[in-house]
Formats: C-alpha cells, sequence, structure tokens
C-alpha cells in the first residue's frame, strides 16, 4: 500500500480516533503524565508508517506546531508525540495551560512523501509553485524548514511564501545559491 495513498482509506472513525487520541496526549501531558500506547491496538490504516504535523490554536490563533518530515513511526505514535509536543515543546510559545485547553483546536495534517523539485532558477521554482497545494521543504547545507500548504492562507503569493520559508530555514530572504534543495508534498487535513 503506498503512503501516498493511505489517506483515502482512513475511515470518518480513524480520523476521529486520531483527534481524540491527540487530545488525550495533551491532557495527559497537563497532569504531568506520560501518554504510552500500543500501536498494535489500533487498526491497521492507524498503524502504517507515516509523517504528521500537528496544530494547535487557542481563539483561531497558532498556539503550537510540531511534526515529522519523515515516516519514521506509526500513524498514531507519530499523532501522539507531535500533539505532545504541539503542547508543550513548540519553543515559540509557552506550554499549553488548562484553561487554553478549554479552546483548543487540534488539526491534524497527514503527510504525503516529499517529492523533489527541479528548477533552473528562483523563477523557474517560482513558477512550479501550487498554491494551497504545496507544502514545501527547503534545504541548503545545515539550513532547513518546512511550510504546510495550509501556511498558504496567510501568504498567498509565491514569492512571499518562499521568502518567509528561507527565513525560517535560517536563510536571508533574498538569498538564492543553485545548491538549494527543495521538496514538495501534500496533505490532507483532519478535521
Amino acid at each position: 500500500m503506498s503512503l501516498n495513498n493511505i489517506t483515502s482509506v482512513l475511515a470518518p472513525s480513524h480520523k476521529q480516533q486520531l483527534l481524540q487520541l491527540a487530545g488525550d496526549s495533551i491532557k495527559k501531558g497537563l497532569r504531568g503524565e506520560t501518554f504510552a500506547i500500543q500501536a498494535t491496538d489500533y487498526a491497521e490504516p492507524l498503524r502504517v508508517l507515516r509523517a504528521t504535523f500537528v496544530t494547535l490554536q487557542v481563539d483561531e490563533k497558532l498556539r503550537g506546531c510540531i511534526g515529522t518530515l519523515e515516516a519514521c513511526r506509526t500513524l498514531v505514535e507519530d499523532v501522539v508525540s507531535n500533539a505532545y509536543g504541539a503542547a508543550f515543546r513548540d519553543t515559540r510559545f509557552p506550554t499549553l495551560t488548562w484553561p487554553e485547553y478549554e479552546r483548543l483546536d487540534i488539526h491534524i495534517s497527514l503527510l504525503s512523501l516529499p517529492e523533489p523539485v527541479q528548477f533552473s532558477s528562483e523563477e523557474d521554482l517560482l513558477a512550479q509553485l501550487r498554491p494551497q497545494v504545496d507544502g514545501l521543504i527547503i534545504e541548503e547545507g545545515f539550513y532547513r524548514g518546512t511550510f504546510l500548504p495550509s501556511v498558504w492562507e496567510q501568504l498567498p503569493e509565491p514569492r512571499e511564501f518562499l521568502r518567509h520559508l528561507k527565513h525560517k530555514a535560517g536563510l536571508p530572504p533574498d538569498y538564492w545559491s543553485s545548491r538549494i534543495l527543495v521538496q514538495r508534498y501534500t496533505t490532507e487535513s483532519i478535521p
């Protein structure tokens, strides 16, 4: 079964279960406990190796986002770990509190396998970008950053999207080099 096609086999009940697991992981963290699961206790579609991001919002504002770009754990394990990380390990925010939890929206992004983008120049890359569709990974040396497709909502123009992504990766926004590597991926969002 292809990782790129696995989202099509997730039933609504599986998606709801993933949201519940993410919430349970955060609740345990708020109590100072660890949420341990056994992947074998879950349906086969939830046990496939899968990369995910968990994004938290409070009052429609970003409150945390942590994820993985490479599939290294089962889907359920990745969601549980990333939910905890988004609530308690995203260094851009203080740790989540109980009052915030009451107003929390949890969003899970299931990533396809990243695919390399071939381009001859920055203009060529910009022409290939698919707003609202592509998540991007940019790399040069030890500099690396990613934006999920949902970031297009805040940065709908490809040039600004790329400038902000370079900045996130630690590169100057106007930087360009023939050594830059770019990969694209898509996501399925839950809910």
